[in-house]
């Protein structure tokens, strides 16, 4: 079974643990997929437009809000738009890795793998910053990028869904290729080349794509976009608010200011803010301070010693 992270309550007593987070993509999904994307200037603008415009629509209605929310930064958006990170900053939110390039780790070996988080982390700390969280680009999560992450100091993850509560994933290779097995599960040890302390569980902020403003407003030339109606993913993100409000649990919304940053469907947010606040007591928190509330799980029991004749 999933063993589930374990929280004594929010602070003030709130209902509910909401995470606005953001994908600051900018231009590196589709440089990510190939230098032939250095031409196709129409695509790459669709991509700019998040840290041009789009974020600052994002920071202004946080801030009319009083809200401090996440933004996963891929290492190329903080070297090439160094103004959106400073502003993310300024306003004090929170700065995540998304990798550098927004490159797929599934295709990738794990020396590519390594180099990823390691330019990414790298570019971020030109600005100061050290994340303590992590957002696999594609939100597709490998054993071997899981593995690396307590020891390049991550202390949560925020890439799986097998539940809509925090739990706890053992950052080591795992058995039959699910990087979701409960604690104690696993088979072998830890990666090699310095992933670090492989026994460290680390803390999963799941997240789903039916929360994600990408499947309902992202658009690309080969695949289209369903450019669904805002009222419809507005009734859908509030009725998965009242469920977290029942349950008194943590829920994370994924958006991407190339998406929730234009003019209507920021509108459409300002809307799910003021709609949460109206209907129960919320605490929109930033996933680092959902993460500091956790309590820290009993140590993993090691195996029986092998018997021996």
């Amino acid at each position: 079974m999933i063993r589930q992270a374990e929280f004594s309550g929010w602070p003030g007593g709130p209902e509910v643990a909401v995470a606005l987070t953001f994908d600051v993509d900018g231009e590196a999904p589709w440089l990510g997929e190939g230098p032939e994307y250095g031409r196709r200037l129409s695509m790459l603008s669709q991509g700019r437009f998040g840290p041009e415009r789009g974020l600052g629509r994002v920071l202004g209605l946080l801030a009319g809000h009083g809200i401090r929310g996440t933004f996963y930064v891929p290492g190329h958006t903080a070297d090439h738009h160094p103004e959106a990170v400073t502003a993310i900053a300024a306003a004090g939110h929170e700065l995540a890795h998304h990798g550098y390039l927004h490159l797929g780790s599934e295709g990738l070996d794990e020396a590519a793998q390594r180099a990823e988080l390691e330019r990414g982390l790298a570019a971020l700390e030109r600005h100061g910053v050290r994340p303590a969280g992590y957002r696999s680009p594609g939100w597709e999560l490998t054993p071997e990028t899981l593995a690396m992450l307590p020891g390049l100091g991550f202390s949560y993850d925020a890439s799986l869904m097998a539940d809509d509560r925090p739990y706890w994933v053992d950052a080591d290779p795992p058995a039959e290729g699910r990087a979701d097995l409960p604690a104690g599960s696993r088979a072998g040890g830890g990666a090699g080349g310095g992933a670090g302390d492989a026994a460290a569980p680390l803390l999963e902020l799941p997240g789903h794509w039916s929360l994600c403003d990408w499947p309902y407003f992202g658009f690309t030339p080969y695949h289209g976009g369903l450019l669904a109606d805002p009222a419809a993913v507005e009734r859908i993100w509030l009725d998965e608010f009242e469920s977290a409000r029942a349950e008194r649990r943590v829920v994370t919304y994924t958006m991407h200011p190339e998406a929730i940053g234009r003019g209507y469907l920021i509108r459409m947010l300002d809307r799910v803010i003021t709609a949460m606040r109206d209907r129960g007591r919320p605490w929109f928190a930033t996933h680092a301070q959902i993460a500091a509330l956790a309590t820290a799980p009993a140590p993993t029991p090691a195996p029986a010693a092998a018997q021996t004749a």
